[in-house]
């Protein structure tokens, strides 16, 4: 999957890779049970997720996935790509807030 990134996944892991983002450690496709992360910061439970335009017919299976992952304690970001792409510096001021939020 790696691999076949789209161009948004791409773009917002140059930002997160290497502690690039205060210092946070992200992984990548990170799998998680029956689930697989597009992002993934273990030490603050934090999954950020780059939807593309399928997720917008599929909203009812986002929400269980979202609960799902919130019954491990993890919180979760969605993004477009379009968010990606157009206001990248709006997604990443999000993602540190919900870094800097306990």
């Amino acid at each position: 999957m790696r691999v076949q990134s789209t161009c948004a996944e791409s773009v917002l892991w140059e930002r997160l890779r290497a502690g690039r983002l205060g210092g946070h450690k992200f992984r990548r496709q990170h799998a998680l049970g029956r689930f697989v992360l597009d992002f993934y910061c273990p030490a603050m439970r934090l999954c950020i997720e780059v939807d593309g335009p399928i997720h917008d017919t599929q909203k009812d299976r986002d929400a269980a996935r979202d609960a799902a992952l919130a019954s491990y304690n993890i919180s979760v970001l969605r993004f477009t790509n379009d968010d990606v792409l157009s206001n990248r510096e709006l997604v990443l001021s999000r993602i540190v807030t919900a870094l800097s939020t306990p």
